[in-house]
């Protein structure tokens, strides 16, 4: 019988892990690539139709730039964003591009819901705003959603994503959002790695009405949240996320891993019902997530 001393299940976790990390940052470069787009003109204004039309001008503009230069299936998406009815409080095409749709009457709202999505999300991302609509008709009359595209996500298999670099960039853009939506009940929704996002944002948030982290890979932190608001965490049973290991290692010049599970009792989170859904249904018409979360944008207690 060997006497080399085996190592515990999450010790060796923790290795498997960390070999992924290493041979992803030397074999996937990280993702971004460079599109020309102009300067957006940043309207102000207030949540009004003024700003809606100045930025649509921005993304038009943007749209005849990718024709000129031939990037067709880009002017084509901004074509798409730029039709009649779509409203953006905000839009820059650069390095990526940067956009933030609304549904619903954000002017009146009392309650508003404020999606932060996950890695390989991009400009006209259709699964962002099919879940915006879906979770606007589910809320109802005197919500709205926001559909927040503010920072550079991550790829899925990038290198980028086993670290908390781009949530750190995007801290900045969702606390001035936050602060712009004051006089409403707003909750955050955050998916994937935009869990990351909200939990390394959480202690500068100001009053939030909720934050819920759903299909998290972790909290972004070592630590429970340092917030005042409610904090919800849920996971579909079918989601290949809960196989990600639940780990952070503080190195010099970056932080490695997602940190703790959002729906294990250390994180102190409150677990909603998920169902059965993989890791892009949560906001599916119908699914158990989309009612309970309506529910707990609403004030009222979950379904399930």
């Amino acid at each position: 019988m060997s006497t080399r001393s085996r190592r515990p299940p999450s010790a060796r976790l923790r290795g498997k892990f960390f070999t992924a990390v290493l041979a992803t940052s030397v074999v996937v470069p990280l993702s971004g690539s460079e599109v020309a787009a102009p300067a957006p003109n940043r309207p102000s204004g207030g949540l009004t139709e003024a700003r809606y039309a100045a930025v649509r001008q921005d993304i038009l503009a943007a749209g005849r730039m990718a024709a000129a230069r031939g990037q067709s299936r880009r002017a084509g998406t901004l074509r798409a964003m730029a039709e009649p009815g779509r409203r953006f409080l905000f839009f820059d095409g650069r390095d990526g591009g940067r956009s933030a749709e609304v549904f619903g009457d954000l002017a009146g709202a009392a309650r508003v819901a404020v999606l932060v999505p996950g890695s390989d999300t991009g400009l006209g991302s259709g699964r962002l705003r099919a879940g915006a609509l879906a979770l606007q008709r589910e809320l109802g009359d005197g919500a709205a959603v926001v559909a927040w595209l503010g920072y550079r996500t991550p790829s899925t298999l990038g290198a980028a994503v086993l670290t908390t670099g781009r949530a750190d960039e995007a801290v900045p853009g969702l606390r001035a959002l936050v602060r712009e939506l004051g006089a409403a009940r707003v909750s955050l929704l955050c998916h994937s790695y935009g869990a990351v996002v909200c939990g390394r944002a959480a202690a500068g948030l100001g009053d939030v009405a909720n934050i819920v982290l759903y299909g998290a890979p972790g909290t972004g932190t070592s630590c429970p949240l340092r917030t005042s608001a409610p904090v919800w965490a849920a996971r579909g049973t079918g989601d290949w996320i809960a196989n990600v290991p639940h780990v952070q290692v503080r190195l010099p010049f970056l932080t490695l891993g997602p940190g703790l599970d959002p729906v294990s009792p250390t994180s102190g989170a409150r677990v909603l019902a998920a169902g059965d859904g993989g890791h892009s249904d949560y906001l599916r018409p119908g699914s158990l997530f989309l009612r309970n979360v309506a529910a707990v944008v609403s004030g009222a207690a979950p379904h399930a």
